[in-house]
């Protein structure tokens, strides 16, 4: 079994800052690369629509 992915659609608001990927609808690999979306800013608008964001790389830094 997986574990379940946590996938974001455009317009969403980011829970975190950080590198998120461009999936397709149930998380698959898909040649867009990854976007940077800050914490609490919503989820640009996707190549194709259907596609979704996963995050794969956190913003490592403090909060003040």
């Amino acid at each position: 079994m997986s574990k379940k992915q946590n996938l974001f659609k455009p317009g969403e608001k980011a829970p975190e800052s950080g590198q998120y990927e461009i999936v397709g609808p149930r998380g698959g690999k898909t040649p867009y690369g990854e976007r940077t979306v800050v914490e609490g800013e919503p989820f640009p608008p996707t190549p194709e629509p259907g596609l979704k964001y996963k995050e794969v790389d956190p913003t490592k830094h403090g909060k003040k």
